[in-house]
């Protein structure tokens, strides 16, 4: 089965949904995910906010349900 990126639903997305699916993807917890994101955005002066939101269209959300 190969990985796919997508965007976390319910619970696990704080916003939309981004770095809860990167998290998943790369196998770490997500708030290191949303930590580093933090960082990232504050030292290049708010530029990661756009590359956000492009992936927030880009990535799919993950299926609601789960067999």
């Amino acid at each position: 089965m190969e990985k796919k990126l997508k965007r976390t639903t319910g619970k696990e997305a704080m916003f939309l949904g981004i770095c809860g699916g990167l998290g998943k993807y790369f196998e770490i917890d997500p708030t290191i995910v949303r930590v580093l994101v933090a960082l990232t955005t504050f030292f290049s002066f708010g530029s990661l906010v756009i590359v956000y939101l492009i992936l927030a269209f880009i990535v799919p959300k993950e299926d609601s349900i789960n067999i």
